[in-house]
């Protein structure tokens, strides 16, 4: 090799040398590290983390900090100086961290993108122990505000029944020395075993008052009501706050007043314990549904005279004081002629501190099927008078409906039992009674058969071929018949009209009962197409939906005759034929309105 080639080579080298240091220089000029006020810290105590970088970024990601709450940040600050010519830069993201538990826990790597380039900080390891005393320390900005600050969970009683209401009051007291900025809620109670109602407190103001001999003032923070659901020690979790607070410092001002620091406090109502008594098994009704308090019973219908077929409305109530969404009502008990439907269930309950006020009722609506006086039998409710603590029951008077016009009925079971018992008589035995039976037997031989090779062998062997080409055929009409759109909806809407009046026609010539069956079934259709109850059964409101649901109005007007017709009917004299044109009318208009519909 010449000594020219060995000096270019080695200018080369030293070059790439170069290059690669200053830019490892550059590189290592960039700075982003974390940094923890402790190492080791109480469970009680808080835990400082810094994030500090030497060059502005973009993109900061924190770690999840899954152990522990953060009570506080982030908080930047930036710091710029020139000394001796000599520009120092310095960023901080700042996080006030409370540890959830002890053990040994490890905060993650944060990032941040710095020139194009992703820095991420070391992880930190962490040991939390148990929780260790405080320094009282009079300058401590952290146990000033530890001794100014208290949140108290005041319960109104610690040994109800199950189902009595008790009411929780979350006050916080803070000295009038110190002022608080924020309230933020860490960790709220869940109630386990409890039904609870949050009492709405955006109206409460800051009241003065006096906690353990010294001024303070309180804000009602939160209300809760609730019924305990089971017996025993039950435990009411605590409500914790984050409060961010401005304590005063021993450092004043030019103008000498003090001045004041920023410091994050975390306060407890701490657990609470009540113990709720089971309610007494001496003298505990049978029909004992759950009901607490103080209640009355009414039981009223919305009329006690009316004719077959129409409506009247049965309502129980019960209104008063105590757990009234937590039980059940009554159940109605009616004769066999009163066609009664599902119940309308309705409440009106306010929740206060005293617990749950108001009513709750159950309406039933009623159709009487026949003439006659229908008595709707007494009901009865019990529940647990928490003022004497006792078990009380309510009754109903017996109210009697009184249905004046209508079809009677052909049984009657009064008249019936009373011509059995007449027409009894003495069961007299006879020695031959039992002749029927044969006690004497002659058995005939019987040749074997043979089932193989006979036609009902091969009828059976062939049968699985000759049913293929049929499946075809019949997959193909089916397929033929889906996809005929409009002449399903023609089909359907026929078989919702015969299925509706099979009852009327089963009656074709009994004027009575053939028009009413044919109005039953002209409401039964209705009621299932409209979704309209019995009680709201009239023209105007029949006209109205049916319209809404774009059904023509000359079958809207055929439907209101055909009503008309059923009304009239049963005082005019009709005859077979128009009975069967009234039939025809029905099943036709019912598979038109169907049809149209939408």
């Amino acid at each position: 090799m010449k000594p020219e080639a060995g000096i270019m080579k080695l200018k080369k080298n030293i070059s790439i040398l170069l290059l690669l240091f200053v830019s490892t220089f550059a590189i290592a000029q960039v700075k982003f590290e974390a940094k923890i006020s402790k190492k080791k810290l109480g469970v009680n105590e808080r835990l400082r983390v810094d994030f500090e970088m030497n060059q502005d970024g973009d993109n900061f990601n924190p770690p999840s900090f899954s152990n522990f709450t953060v009570v506080g940040g982030p908080n930047q600050s930036v710091s710029n100086s020139w000394v001796n010519g000599v520009r120092t830069y310095k960023k901080i993201y700042s996080y006030f961290l409370a540890p959830k538990k002890r053990g040994a826990f490890t905060i993650s790597q944060a990032t941040i993108e710095i020139e194009g380039e992703t820095f991420k900080t070391t992880p930190i390891k962490v040991e939390v122990t148990a929780a260790v005393d405080i320094p009282k320390d009079p300058n401590d900005p952290n146990y000033v505000a530890s001794n100014k600050v208290h949140l108290i969970a005041e319960i109104s009683k610690t040994d109800p029944y199950i189902n009595e209401a008790i009411t929780v009051v979350y006050k916080i007291f803070i000295s009038p020395d110190i002022a608080a900025d924020n309230l933020n809620e860490i960790d709220m109670p869940r109630f386990n075993d409890f039904w609870s109602n949050n009492i709405n407190t955006q109206n409460e103001k800051v009241t003065n008052t006096t906690y353990k001999g010294e001024d303070y003032r309180y804000l009602v923070y939160k209300k809760v009501v609730l019924y305990p659901q089971k017996s025993g020690k039950l435990k009411i979790e605590p409500l914790s706050l984050n409060v961010s607070l401005r304590v005063p410092t021993n450092r004043r001002d030019i103008f000498g007043s003090r001045l004041m620091t920023r410091v994050n406090k975390t306060v407890s109502s701490g657990t609470r314990f009540i113990n709720v008594k089971a309610l007494p098994e001496e003298g505990k009704p049978i029909d004992f549904t759950g009901a607490v308090g103080r209640f009355n019973l009414d039981v009223s219908a919305s009329k006690t005279a009316l004719d077959a077929t129409e409506s009247l409305q049965v309502k129980v109530n019960v209104a008063g004081k105590g757990n009234l969404k937590l039980f059940k009502l009554p159940k109605l008990s009616l004769p066999s002629s009163l066609e009664v439907y599902e119940p309308e269930h309705n409440e009106k309950v306010r929740t206060n501190l005293s617990g749950m006020n108001g009513s709750i009722s159950d309406s039933y609506t009623v159709v009487p099927q026949f003439k006659g006086k229908y008595p709707i039998p007494s009901i009865s409710f019990s529940y647990f008078d928490l003022k004497t603590e006792t078990y009380k029951r309510l009754s109903s008077d017996e109210i009697v409906i009184n249905v004046l016009n209508g079809p009677s009925s052909t049984s009657s079971d009064t008249n019936n039992n009373a011509l059995v018992n007449n027409n009894k008589q003495a069961v007299v035995t006879n020695r031959d009674q039992f002749s029927f039976i044969k006690t004497k037997t002659s058995f005939q031989s019987i040749k074997p058969a043979y089932f193989f090779k006979t036609g009902l062998f091969w009828s059976l062997l062939l049968a699985p071929f000759l049913a293929i080409p049929l499946a075809i055929i019949t997959r193909k009409k089916k397929a033929i018949r889906d996809a005929d759109v409009r002449g399903n909806r023609i089909r359907k809407a026929d078989k919702l009209a015969r299925k509706y009046l099979s009852s009327a026609k089963k009656s074709l010539g009994k004027k009575e009962d053939f028009y009413i069956a044919l109005e039953k079934a002209l409401h039964n259709y209705l009621k299932a197409k409209l979704h309209i109850e019995t009680s709201d059964f009239s023209k105007d409101k029949i006209i109205g939906l049916l319209k809404e649901k774009q059904v023509e109005d000359s079958v809207v007007n055929d439907f209101i005759g055909i009503i008309k017709n059923c009304e009239l009917a049963r005082y005019t004299p009709i005859d077979h034929v128009t009975m069967q044109e009234d039939y025809e009318k029905a099943a036709k208009t019912i598979s038109l309105i169907d049809k149209q519909a939408r």
